[in-house]
């Protein structure tokens, strides 16, 4: 209290105000009299009760006394709500509760110097945590609002100490029969860096069965920009690997920020890509016969990564003032055959509310039906929480037509919803409509895996302190903000995100931006009497996960639902190359002046796959490889073994606000 009236609140004031109660108190209890101190009711009353309560219960009377005393508002239903009740799945709040008491050890024991004292201390910590669980938020809370780049990758790194790695292993164990193999990848003759990159090489198979494939998954794991390498994600990997037998997924160990600032990182995966094609596959252990068919794959800070590599090798195509009517990879580098973007951090320019341009992308008129429960709850809300007059509901009810540029879409009604009592002062139905839209990171910044503070540490340390970018034209930044001549060629593109994650809104304005772009382009197409060689389909597909948060493909040994996420990521990659075969790219070699470069990764000094440690025991030709080839359904709308898979003319943003609006009416009771 006496920091707080000084008004500066300090954990070493804390610290010795704590130290000298404890010191006085000790010192009276030695020297002093043991019936306390000389008031005659109070020696009284110690005399008495001395020759009625033993110690033991002396003690435990006061422990009751304290655990009743900070339990108060509990008994007498005193207590705010709480926040989280009905925001996650209950399998995914288990989860997150024992991610919160980790985060909560290892920031405890962070301190301690000697390494091994640390990991042990931080297990026991973490213990203490898990049933105490108020105070595990509490501590999470404040470190949080102060964040550090050393508390972001303690927190993110940790899954690699050795007794969590040990406890892993021994809950969740790996089936696959080879171990990740590191790689190092030769930069291409055109890049200003000469080191090479680190990688790791997640493959079923044996270096002679490597040479031979034909496909590979680029992956860019996340980590926020300054954590986690490509071993923090072993469980995603090792599945693809084993789910997609006889396709290596190589995933890129690239520098994190601070200390490689903006754009060293993005550059480096896009190095990766430029070597892999202009080297056939030789640099990662292929055989170079052919050009290999490459799906690039990203998870948050590589989602921005993988979408950015694919706008870099667009603009540099697009020379022609008609830059969105030619053709994919008409010129340089080759397009992926496809991408896949898990949970994708993809605006670095944080705001609070959503503008009209990107209402217009995600929320059309002929998609509203499909969601005429969520856009229901939302007119409830918004009627409440104005005061206005509580809007009529009808079964026959339809949208109005929008009159101008600057009307809104009409929030339908549910057709089975109870109605209210009907209006007096007209026989029509009242609508009641919205021009506001909250953005993701305002409406789950409580969330408990990702919060502003968080994020907004991320970008600054991402940025590093030289750069001032233009977070409104910077594309490679924020790939949200790509022009439309680039996005209309955008290759295939999967999104799969959680509905809660407050990064969700970077999905749905993303999928939505590129299906308005190729739609534009068969207009323009179709006006100019061009017969279009782009698909019906907008080869957009998005597909959001009720009930849960970000980072959940990390939370494997936690979170058993996470693996049928995996299972449908390896069912994309597989798609992909079933979608797109035999695509050959010629290549001017001699034009680009990559023949001397190609032969120095052949040559004997210079080896172009580093794999460290034995590969596994030895199979023979006729064994089967991994489990088998992951069933590829071809349908539109909702696909096999998805929750909630999206097609991308569906109502994004309607989906997006079920669980946002749904909480704010009424309780939701959510399964596990």
């Amino acid at each position: 209290m006496i920091d707080h009236v000084l008004g500066r609140p300090s954990l070493q004031f804390r610290k010795y105000q704590v130290l000298s109660v404890l010191l006085f108190w000790s010192l009276y209890l030695l020297r002093g009299n043991k019936h306390g101190p000389p008031v005659p009711l109070l020696r009284r009353l110690s005399k008495f009760f001395s020759k009625r309560v033993t110690p033991f219960q002396t003690v435990t009377l006061t422990l009751l006394y304290l655990y009743v005393s900070r339990n108060f508002a509990k008994l007498f239903n005193l207590e705010s709500p709480e926040p989280l009740a009905n925001l996650y799945t209950r399998s995914y709040f288990r989860a997150t509760w024992i991610m919160t008491a980790l985060d909560a050890g290892f920031w405890t024991a962070m301190r301690i110097r000697k390494k091994w004292v640390r990991d042990a201390c931080s297990v026991l910590f973490t213990i203490y945590y898990l049933f105490a669980a108020e105070r595990a938020d509490e501590k999470v809370r404040r470190v949080r609002a102060t964040i550090t780049v050393d508390h972001l990758r303690v927190s993110w790194n940790k899954s690699r100490t050795p007794y969590l790695n040990a406890l892993t292993k021994i809950l969740h164990p790996n089936p696959n029969r080879f171990a990740p193999r590191p790689l190092r990848i030769p930069r291409p003759k055109e890049s200003v860096y000469k080191e090479p990159v680190n990688a790791w090489l997640y493959f079923e198979g044996t270096r002679e069965e490597l040479r031979a494939c034909r496909n590979i998954v680029l992956d860019f794991p996340g980590g926020g920009f300054v954590a986690m390498s490509p071993r923090h994600h072993d469980d995603k990997l090792l599945a693809w690997a084993r789910l997609c037998p006889g396709v290596p997924v190589i995933s890129i160990d690239y520098k994190k920020a601070p200390e490689f600032p903006y754009p060293y990182a993005l550059n480096e995966c896009y190095d990766c890509y430029h070597s892999i094609i202009y080297s056939r596959g030789r640099c990662v252990g292929l055989s170079g016969d052919v050009m290999p068919k490459i799906a690039l794959t990203g998870d948050s800070a590589g989602g921005n990564f993988a979408a950015a590599v694919v706008l870099m090798i667009l603009n540099a195509t697009s020379t022609s003032s008609t830059g969105h009517l030619m053709e994919a990879g008409c010129k340089g580098l080759p397009l992926p055959t496809g991408v896949i973007l898990i949970y994708p951090s993809l605006d670095l320019n944080m705001s609070s509310w959503m503008s009209e341009e990107q209402m217009k992308l995600i929320r059309q008129r002929e998609t509203l039906d499909t969601n005429r429960c969520v856009v229901r709850k939302k007119s409830e809300y918004y009627e409440t929480t104005s005061g206005g007059h509580p809007p009529s509901l009808s079964s026959n009810t339809a949208p109005n037509k929008p009159s101008g540029a600057n009307k809104t879409i009409a929030l339908d009604k549910q057709r089975d919803a109870p109605s209210p009592a009907p209006s007096t002062d007209s026989a029509d139905p009242k609508e009641f409509s919205t021009r506001l839209a909250v953005t993701s990171r305002l409406s789950y910044f409580n969330d408990r895996v990702l919060t502003p503070e968080m994020m907004r540490a991320m970008v600054i340390l991402y940025i590093g302190p030289d750069n001032r970018p233009d977070f409104q034209a910077d594309f490679l930044l924020s790939p949200i903000v790509a022009p439309e001549s680039l996005l209309a060629r955008f290759p295939p593109v999967y999104f799969l995100t959680g509905e809660r994650d407050p990064l969700v809104d970077d999905t749905v304005i993303f999928a939505g931006r590129i299906r308005a772009a190729k739609q534009a382009v068969r207009r323009h197409r179709r006006e100019l009497g061009l017969k279009s060689k782009e698909p019906d389909s907008d080869e957009v597909e998005v597909s959001l996960i009720q009930g849960i948060s970000h980072g959940f493909l990390q939370m494997a040994s936690l979170f058993p639902e996470a693996t049928r996420e995996l299972r449908k990521c390896a069912v994309w990659i597989t798609r992909i190359f079933e979608d797109h075969p035999g695509a050959e790219v010629d290549i001017d070699e001699e034009r680009l002046g990559m023949a001397d470069y190609l032969t120095a990764y052949t040559s004997d000094e210079e080896k172009p796959l580093e794999i460290g440690g034995g590969l596994g025991k030895k199979t023979n030709g006729n064994e089967p490889r991994g489990r088998g080839r992951a069933k590829t359904t071809r349908g539109r709308g909702k696909r096999a073994g998805s929750v909630v898979s999206l097609g991308s003319e569906d109502d994004l943003m309607g989906r997006r606000m079920k669980g946002l609006t749904g909480g704010l009416v009424k309780p939701i009771d959510v399964e596990d």
